[in-house]
């Protein structure tokens, strides 16, 4: 491991808005914050929402500073791409984001169920070959999400540059009934939220600088 990663990890250790894993067991009711986000870290009542599989955390940290009514959390398992998120938040002195360094399959033994109000899945890997494996798939928004969502649902996007999962997803929400709210086949060809184009994760910058184009997706899945 280098020593840019070892100054990095170090550094997570000290910041207030992450939370890790390995400090704490993760199962059953252990985790302090589970059912107690808005108390006892937020410090409000306001709606919560996840941005799974954040990276570097550019999506998490630029709707905090625009939805200062939201509280928000980022999720990756990467503890070096977390450093940069949590850092920017600190800086910018936001006080509605925390990160939390975690698998997504144990997402459940960190959030009580309702506490969670929507969920962004930002340029995820398609899994071609593996749809259990789907962020957006049945597996996750039937098995873990609605652990997580109020009794009457939540609110799912996607933004990707995957041809193969945005069709997928467009099929599998009319096969399970989930109601499309927004479908922006190309979010550069005009006429968008600001938020869905002036801000870019690094693999955005790297699949735009290869031509491709960035699909939207925004659906209510009831419980």
């Amino acid at each position: 491991m280098s020593k840019h990663k070892l100054a990095r990890f170090a550094e997570n250790a000290t910041f207030g808005n992450l939370f890790q894993h390995t400090e704490y067991d993760r199962i059953g009711e252990a985790f302090p914050l589970r059912g107690r986000w808005r108390e006892d870290y937020f410090h409000n009542d306001r709606p919560i929402v996840l941005e799974l599989g954040c990276g570097k955390g550019e999506y998490t940290v630029a709707m905090a500073k625009r939805f200062p009514e939201r509280n928000y959390i980022g999720i990756d398992r990467k503890g070096a791409r977390l450093w940069r998120g949590c850092k920017d938040a600190i800086e910018q002195g936001l006080e509605n984001v925390a990160f939390l360094r975690i698998t997504i399959d144990h997402i459940e033994h960190y959030f009580a169920p309702g506490e969670v109000d929507e969920i962004w899945v930002t340029f995820p890997d398609p899994q071609i070959k593996k749809e259990r494996k789907r962020l957006v798939g049945p597996h996750f928004v039937n098995d873990y999400y609605r652990k997580i969502w109020p009794e009457n649902g939540g609110v799912l996007h996607l933004k990707s540059d995957s041809d193969f999962l945005y069709e997928y997803l467009l099929e599998t929400a009319a096969e399970q009934r989930w109601e499309l709210v927004e479908n922006i086949p190309d979010v550069y060809a005009g006429g968008v939220d600001p938020l869905l184009t002036e801000v870019q994760t690094f693999y955005e910058k790297m699949w735009l600088a290869e031509g491709k184009t960035i699909h939207y997706v925004k659906l209510a899945v009831g419980c």
